[in-house]
Parts: structure tokens; C-alpha cells; sequence
């Protein structure tokens, strides 16, 4: 009886098998959260679904499938290496982001959004069309390779210079991480959701299909109504004033009001 309680005992978990625990579940959670939405989430759960076959195969003693899938699981991890590479590289950027860090971002973020909100004010007030995506905890890199490299700080005069009709760079979205513009005439995925409005055109269609497989803030600019719309998680916002725009950038509300579609046309 007094074995079976000392085996007992060493199961019982301590503080350090608690914090392993509560690590290694906060690292997972982070990785999730990076490839949410994306390319890369539908092959981790091809991977998962590939385990559990396995894990099938073992227990019916399926020995063909058992060889085969192991003979796969000892080269697919180079191959994953190569397939998640931008996503692991985003992951381990963003584990170095930690809160006190934003915390001393703020001041910067508030200039980012002064320069992104005077720009689409211009824009608007010339009728200029454009469409800009912020980065948030999912990495744009994918979409950046579709476009043209800047690295400039964020400024309102470089935003509606590279807008600027017949310019180069003026066709695709400016892609925007922190206080940089990272990408010029990028090009965007179009939803694959069924939309009722027609009046809507490629670059509404673009921000509601990056807003759908990212959780990044889009932001277009028709050049035929100037009118501002923001696409964040699936819906469009149309209508958009600055006060709006602002407060939505600044993070005071993370989420359009979900007035999804207006009746409002803007063709783009």
C-alpha cells in the first residue's frame, strides 16, 4: 500500500511542472494565433490529421500504412521547415514583442496613426483611389513577396505620393507594419464570400478578402465617391470619417461596428 502511495506522489505536479505546463501552452497559443487564418493553418491540420492516422495504424497494426506514414513523418519535417518558414519567423519576432515593450510604443503608434489618418484625409479630398493594410498579430509577409519592397517610416507625404496616379507603385496596397511601410503594390486576395453589393469594386473586394484570412486593418479610398471604408475580420465599414478612422487605428475600437455592406456605392 505504501508503494501505491509513493508512486502516487510523483505524479503529483509541483510549481516547476506547473510553469513548464503554463509555458509551453503559452507558446503554442502564440504560434495559433500567427498562422490563424492562413495557408499554414490548413496544412497544420492536414499535419494533425496525418497524426491521428498514424496513431490508427499503430493501434490495428496497419503495417504497410504505419511504414508508409513514417517514411513521411521523417522527411515532411524538413518540409515543414521550408513550408512554415515565414510563419515561424513572424512566431519567434513576435514572442520578443512583450506588453512593456508596446507599452513604450504607444507614443509612436499615436504618430503612425496621426500620418496614416492625414494621408487618407488627402487622398479622400482628391479623389485618389488606394488601399492600405495594417499589420496586427498576423504577419503580412506572405502578401509582401506579391509586391514591391519600401522600409520607409510611415509618413502622410510618402502614403499619397506612392498613390499618386501613374506613379509606379500606385496600383496594389501599401502593406504597413509598426511605423514602417514595408510593401508598395501589393497584391491582396479577393473574398471568396458571395457579395450583394455590385457597386463594389476590386479594391473592396481586396480589403474584405485580406481582412478575412488576416486580422490586419484595411483601409481603402474610392476614387469615384471618396468615400473611407475599413475592412477588419469580414465586414466593411463604409462611410468612414476621420474621428472614426482615428479612434479605430488607435485601438480604442479594435472592430468596425460590423455595418457591413452599406447601401452607400463606392466603386473602386
Amino acid at each position: 500500500m505504501s508503494g501505491i502511495w509513493e508512486e502516487l506522489l510523483l505524479l503529483r505536479p509541483g510549481w516547476t511542472d506547473l510553469f513548464e505546463i503554463l509555458l509551453v501552452a503559452f507558446l503554442l497559443y502564440r504560434i495559433l494565433l500567427v498562422i490563424q487564418r492562413t495557408r499554414a493553418m490548413q496544412i497544420l491540420l492536414g499535419v494533425v490529421l496525418l497524426a491521428v492516422s498514424y496513431g490508427v495504424a499503430r493501434l490495428f497494426d496497419l503495417i504497410l500504412i504505419r511504414l508508409l506514414l513514417e517514411q513521411l513523418f521523417q522527411y515532411g519535417a524538413i518540409a515543414a521547415l521550408v513550408v512554415f518558414q515565414p510563419e515561424l519567423r513572424a512566431a519567434l519576432a513576435r514572442l520578443g514583442r512583450s506588453r512593456l515593450l508596446r507599452a513604450f510604443q504607444r507614443l509612436e503608434g499615436s504618430k503612425v496613426t496621426d500620418e496614416v489618418v492625414e494621408a487618407v484625409e488627402r487622398l479622400s479630398r482628391s479623389r485618389v483611389g488606394a488601399i492600405l493594410a495594417l499589420e496586427r498579430e498576423v504577419g503580412l509577409e506572405e502578401y509582401a513577396e506579391t509586391g514591391n519592397p519600401v522600409d520607409a517610416r510611415v509618413s502622410a507625404e510618402m502614403i499619397t505620393t506612392i498613390f499618386t496616379p501613374y506613379s509606379p507603385l500606385h496600383d496594389g496596397a501599401i502593406l504597413i507594419s509598426g511605423d514602417v511601410i514595408t510593401t508598395a503594390g501589393a497584391i491582396l486576395p479577393l473574398t471568396q464570400s458571395s457579395v450583394s453589393d455590385r457597386s463594389l469594386g476590386t479594391r473592396h473586394r481586396a480589403a474584405l478578402g485580406m481582412s478575412e484570412e488576416t486580422d490586419a486593418i484595411v483601409i481603402v479610398v474610392s476614387e469615384e465617391t471618396s468615400q473611407v471604408s475599413i475592412a477588419v475580420g469580414g465586414r466593411l465599414e463604409r462611410g468612414v470619417t476621420s474621428d472614426r478612422l482615428r479612434q479605430i487605428l488607435s485601438g480604442a475600437l479594435p472592430e468596425t461596428r460590423g455595418a457591413a455592406l452599406a447601401a452607400a456605392p463606392a466603386k473602386a
